[in-house]
């Protein structure tokens, strides 16, 4: 099978981490993939934050999780975070941002780095802590809104993948 089809075929989003950090040469080959997700017009609206910092990575897991409602940790300890953003004034920004997510996870995943995607980015990031950060980092938070966050890191497991449903695909 073509190794592009087998990468989208195998992967899958895991929810445990070594402590090991990404390496650099794999850290910088899955960003530049997500450089090159297709974008509503070719605006590239989308912007990605890297956080290996892990008091940061802590801080976001906890406000993550208060958005939740939870305690746990919903970044499953993982020791990179990839902040994805985009600009709301463009026509697409939350698929913008999906697919550059997608393309960072399946890139990811071909380099042997786990990943998963986090929910709950726009909740954190219009807080008056995530509007913080975002200044932080350079970002007007009137300007960008979250749309994920991509876990990466390397895991010793395996994710298993759930069977297809039935009508998944229909031929019209």
């Amino acid at each position: 099978m073509n190794e592009t089809l087998q990468t989208l075929l195998e992967r899958r989003s895991i929810r445990s981490y070594k402590e090991e950090q990404v390496s650099e040469d794999d850290l910088n080959q899955i960003l530049k993939s997500g450089t090159y997700a297709a974008s509503g017009a070719g605006k590239q609206s989308a912007v990605m934050v890297v956080v290996q910092d892990p008091e940061t990575i802590a801080k976001m897991s906890k406000m993550n999780a208060e958005v939740m409602g939870v305690t746990s940790d919903p970044f499953y300890g993982a020791p990179t975070v990839v902040v994805v953003l985009a600009d709301k004034t463009a026509s697409t920004p939350v698929e913008d941002g999906s697919l550059v997510i997608g393309n960072l996870m399946n890139a990811a995943y071909s380099l042997g780095v786990s990943s998963c995607w986090i929910h709950r980015a726009r909740e954190v990031m219009d807080s008056e802590e995530g509007k913080k950060m975002l200044k932080g980092w350079g970002l007007d938070p009137e300007k960008y809104i979250g749309v994920g966050n991509c876990l990466l890191g390397y895991s010793d497991q395996e994710g298993k993948a759930a069977p297809r449903k039935d009508n998944y695909i229909i031929r019209g």
